[in-house]
């Protein structure tokens, strides 16, 4: 590492013992209403923390706080963690790709040229693979129309949509609004002579194709007989099968739904991906996609029996994982994150935990590393994952937040670890599922292991920062026009599975008062945001931040 990482003495003081960054995740800040799981939850460790911080700090987690193109868009835990370990705000992948568009730099690029001069020479399809919403979170139905649009444009004859219905990051049964104004863009197109642009196939987002680290291979291998193969059940249309699985499974979830294939004139799959073609994955967020890369681009896979391998051209809509070089061609480059806390404190001694369970490990390695995977320094660092329960997480809203607090508490113990940061899962997990009840159960089990982690962090003379990425469970119900909470065709309250675009909490514990200051937003003006935090963890192991990091939250007091 370079000499410019080195940090000089901070204003404060070091506190004794570890400082620990506790990433409650999807616990934000709401109305206190019957919508919000964490108003209902009974939390006597976060009102006791609440009070004794004044109220705290909120931090602003969406929008333009974490990189995105507006105020409008909701924040995610990728954004999020990013802010938290970057210390600064960086263009986002829905920021970078719209600017891409707006100004054909995608076009003009190698890899968009390299994709349709596969299929130019080919005759096989163009084939597009992603999430169809305008959830903003991994992908925009914006983003593909412009695809689609540029390669009608470009002369491509045949192009081949298979799309994941969200229920997640916009509402649970809206996939068929989406269906309908893609199904617009490819009427349009296919008005023109030699045009032949269909959806090929689809389903739920957690039932196949996008899984994330590592954790249900069987989604992916689900979504390969899909999109890949052309094996599922078939319908006429998209809008057929959706209606139909629906009735079948009152209830369900767009994010649920069974993968389903598009028949065609012959009756056989319309679109199965075969040699010749071209592929392009258009999700912009890293996380959910890596695996589905893998099974394309590598050449020998463990996790599933992929059967013949088609012979394609691969690429991302940006790269999703830089050090692994997944994919290997992408059309959008990812935000550049440089001198990361994380490469500052290891570079100025100072040792670190990183610890979550399976769903969320990523996001306090990868992401809070600014999208580097791997260790910095194995020397001064250790990273810790619990396994996360493969089950729908209403089903367990404890999740792994008790093991969690065991495994960080046995580490903190040892003396090794002069900062930690962890994340507890349940509020966001279990808020995506849309049940009120299950999450305040989610939200309650937080708040006792960190009751429990505090106590421990006490007796060894630690400080935390006790924070979130975004919201979530604060917003379990749907709000309509008029901001009342939103009603199904027969009356019942609809349930809301996406983020919320509340502020997040930021509390200080440190109950030996060891530290000089209070929590406080900066005197810069502004509403503050996740970046702060970084600085704030700085000057509490008693280094001065970087000149060009958001300011710390410490005021004396």
């Amino acid at each position: 590492m370079s000499a410019d990482l080195t940090l000089s003495k901070g204003r404060f003081a070091p506190v004794a013992g570890p400082v620990v960054v506790v990433v409650m995740d999807g616990v934000g800040l709401g109305p206190a209403d019957e919508g919000n799981a964490v108003h209902l939850a009974r939390t006597p460790v976060l009102d006791a923390l609440t009070a004794a911080n004044h109220g705290g700090v909120p931090l602003a987690a969406h929008g333009l706080a974490v990189g995105l193109p507006s105020d409008e868009d909701m924040g995610n835990s990728e954004v999020g963690h990013n802010a938290l370990g970057a210390g600064r705000v960086f263009a986002q992948g829905a920021k970078l790709v719209n600017a891409a568009l707006e100004t054909g730099s995608l076009f003009r690029g190698p890899t968009w040229q390299w994709l349709v001069e596969g299929v130019r020479e080919s005759g096989e399809p163009l084939h597009f693979l992603g999430l169809l919403s305008d959830g903003n979170v991994h992908s925009h139905e914006q983003h593909l129309h412009a695809l689609l649009r540029h390669a009608h444009a470009d002369g491509v004859k045949r192009v081949r949509v298979h799309m994941l219905t969200d229920g997640r990051d916009v509402g649970g049964t809206t996939a068929l609004l989406y269906v309908d104004r893609l199904e617009a863009v490819l009427a349009e197109i296919n008005a023109s002579p030699e045009r032949d642009y269909r959806i090929a196939s689809g389903g739920g987002r957690m039932f196949i194709t996008m899984d994330r680290y590592n954790a249900e291979w069987p989604m992916v291998e689900r979504g390969w007989a899909i999109h890949v193969r052309g094996e599922g059940r078939r319908f006429a249309s998209a809008r057929e099968a959706i209606s139909t699985l629906r009735d079948e499974t009152p209830g369900v979830s767009d994010q649920n739904l069974p993968g389903f294939v598009i028949a065609g004139p012959d009756g056989g799959p319309t679109g199965p991906i075969r040699d010749g073609a071209s592929v392009c994955l258009f999700n912009f967020r890293g996380d959910r996609a890596i695996e589905i890369t893998r099974a394309f681009e590598e050449t020998t896979l463990d996790a599933f029996d992929r059967g013949e391998v088609p012979r394609v051209r691969y690429a991302g809509m940006m790269q999703y994982d830089g050090d692994l070089k997944l994919p290997a061609r992408f059309l959008v480059e990812p935000p550049a994150i440089d001198r990361t806390l994380s490469e500052y404190l290891v570079h100025n001694g100072v040792t670190q935990l990183a610890c979550s369970e399976t769903q969320k490990f990523g996001h306090v390695t990868y992401f809070w590393n600014g999208n580097r995977s791997g260790y910095l320094d194995e020397r001064r660092e250790k990273y810790v994952e619990i396994p996360s329960d493969v089950i729908s997480f209403d089903q367990r809203p404890w999740m792994k937040a008790a093991e969690i607090t065991d495994a960080v508490l046995t580490e903190l113990r040892t003396g090794r670890w002069r900062h930690a940061r962890l994340n507890y899962a349940n509020g966001d997990m279990v808020g995506h599922t849309g049940d009120r009840e299950a999450a305040v159960t989610a939200v309650q089990v937080v708040d006792l292991c960190l009751g429990r982690l505090l106590s421990g962090l006490a007796a060894m003379g630690g400080v935390a920062l006790v924070t979130a990425d975004h919201g979530n469970a604060d917003e379990m119900y749907e709000r309509d026009k008029k901001g009342q909470f939103a009603r199904d065709a027969v009356g019942g309250i609809k349930p809301k599975t996406s983020h919320s675009l509340n502020a997040v909490p930021c509390l200080l514990y440190d109950p030996r008062g060891q530290v000089p200051a209070g929590l406080a937003a900066p005197a810069t003006g502004g509403k503050p945001g996740l970046a702060h935090v970084a600085s704030t963890v700085c000057e509490l192991v008693g280094l001065a931040p970087p000149a060009d990091y958001a300011p710390s939250l410490l005021a004396p007091r």
